[in-house]
């Protein structure tokens, strides 16, 4: 039954905008008060984790001038490891996506037996992710039209459902218009942002390492180990824990 209408043939005000379209209304105005390329992809990121209720992690693949992939953005560290794998392997939802002629969106339901990825399937399970869906960000319209994806990982398999996958694929369409409206940072710029920002953490991190390595007697592996699951465990990012034990390894108990 259709829904009551006033005499102006409107629908009641409560009616006309429902949770999503009210979200999306937000990260629009928030995308055009942006003033960067990375301020953008923060916002798409941040909201995509909102807004897709199953998402564990959230990040954006973009493809550079010279076809390479690389991750800008992101909601956790172990994101990043996820999306290597895929550029790595030349297989996944985010490397189909961001490739300029590859599809609007991908998903698996179960990646350890999902049998289009078999290598990145392996790995991502192993690393107790099993769910995955992309959407894609629109091409430039001009050469090398370069591309990306917005890419979402569960822990859970059979998680993502088609409201899901649809509500990414709508923040997608949002991030790709305002991409294209940014003047603020360049492609160029946003790499090396990137290539400053993984430097320094992976110096925090390193030294973060090197701590634990030195108080607890074990090696570098499980010293990266352990940071990465108190990182998820109490849900800090990995780089801001690292500096966390830096800076207060004088007073932290070696076991906290």
């Amino acid at each position: 039954m259709s829904e009551e209408r006033d005499r102006d043939g409107a629908l009641p005000p409560e009616s006309t905008v429902g949770p999503l379209a009210g979200q999306l209304v937000s990260l629009t105005t928030e995308l055009l008060a942006a003033g960067s390329l990375v301020d953008v992809l923060e916002r798409v990121v941040v909201m995509a984790k909102d807004v897709v209720g199953s998402a564990d992690l959230v990040s954006v693949t973009l493809r550079g001038p010279d076809g390479a992939f690389h991750t800008p953005v992101l909601t956790d560290a172990v994101a990043a490891e996820l999306d290597q794998l895929q550029y790595e392997f030349g297989e996944g939802a985010c490397v189909e996506c961001a490739r300029p002629a590859g599809p609007a969106a991908a998903y698996s339901p179960d990646l350890a037996v999902d049998p289009r990825w078999p290598r990145f399937g392996a790995g991502a399970s192993q690393r107790g992710f099993h769910s995955l869906a992309s959407a894609a960000l629109l091409p430039d319209a001009a050469a090398p039209r370069l591309s990306g994806a917005l890419n979402a990982y569960s822990r859970e398999p059979h998680v993502f459902d088609q409201q899901d996958r649809d509500a990414l694929m709508l923040l997608a369409t949002h991030a790709s218009l305002a991409l294209t409206a940014t003047e603020g940072v360049t492609r160029a710029q946003l790499l090396v942002e990137q290539l400053r920002d993984a430097l320094d953490s992976r110096d925090v991190i390193g030294q973060a390492k090197g701590i634990l390595m030195a108080r607890r007697g074990v090696g570098a592996d499980e010293a990266f180990d352990t940071l990465r699951r108190a990182s998820q465990n109490i849900n800090v990012k990995l780089r801001e824990l690292a500096k966390t034990l830096v800076a207060r390894h004088h007073t932290l108990d070696p076991l906290d």
